[in-house]
């Protein structure tokens, strides 16, 4: 299986529009994060995680030619605002099969309401089939099972996903001992890492380690990463053993 980061920025993307930080002029291109998401193939199969305002760039450059279907963490933009570029993929293969939480299908039915629409459809419009992701049940995904992890955003709700011995998880910032046995020999586990400073709904860089040594995954990759961070280079030189900051169209085999 292998996992490709379509992006690893935070909501606003680095560099942000119109910043002079420093990290926002880097001209690294590790430095320079779309918004989070990632693209998950083996065999015949393709599927990704979110769909943020990224979207169809990001596919441009993975030139990824097809998606069986999207996983969706939860309904934040950043996630999600590039649902209306899925329009490719159904003139090539129909129906986008989507998976969400039922909160985040009635979400995107009110924020696309034209894609939902069954009268007086417009007929360039997208087109998904929702399937409702529900904590404690996995489903099929190609052939392969998608376990949904329960974790905490703040007060919002959102899932992460293990598939095999590889799991994501993003925008966590709590998460109770029973989803966490649940992570228990993971060969990969991607979690978010904000920033080094603490955030009322995201991990910063201590709580990502110390969940990463309580899970204890062969090897972790942190993701969801401000411009407040730092530079690449100069994190990836401070993090552990088994620890790497992910980047844009790094790809890994699992």
């Amino acid at each position: 299986m292998n996992v490709y980061f379509l992006g690893t920025g935070t909501s606003q993307g680095i560099p942000i529009i119109g910043s002079d930080h420093p990290v926002c002029k880097s001209v690294d291109f590790k430095d320079k994060r779309l918004r989070v998401s990632v693209w998950i193939h083996w065999d015949e199969y393709s599927f990704v995680i979110d769909c943020g305002p990224d979207f169809r760039q990001q596919m441009l450059t993975a030139n990824c030619k097809k998606v069986d279907g999207i996983l969706f963490t939860h309904e934040h933009a950043d996630h999600t605002a590039g649902l209306d570029d899925i329009r490719p993929f159904n003139f090539k293969q129909g129906e986008m099969p989507i998976y969400a939480h039922q909160r985040v299908i009635h979400n995107l039915k009110r924020r696309f309401e034209y894609i939902f629409e069954t009268v007086n459809r417009y007929p360039g419009a997208p087109s998904v089939k929702t399937f409702e992701v529900s904590n404690n049940q996995p489903f099929s995904i190609g052939n392969k099972t998608a376990i949904p992890i329960n974790v905490m955003h703040g007060d919002l709700q959102v899932f992460g996903y293990r598939i095999d011995n590889f799991a994501y998880l993003t925008d966590v910032k709590t998460i109770d001992d029973c989803e966490i046995e649940k992570l228990k020999n993971l060969e990969v586990l991607v979690i978010n890492a904000l920033r080094v400073t603490p955030h009322d709904t995201h991990f910063n860089l201590q709580e990502a380690l110390d969940f990463i040594n309580l899970v204890q995954p062969k090897k972790a990759f942190l993701t969801h990463i401000s411009h407040l961070f730092g530079f690449h280079q100069a994190i990836q030189d401070k993090l552990p053993k088994g620890v790497y900051l992910a980047y844009d169209n790094l790809e890994i085999t699992i």
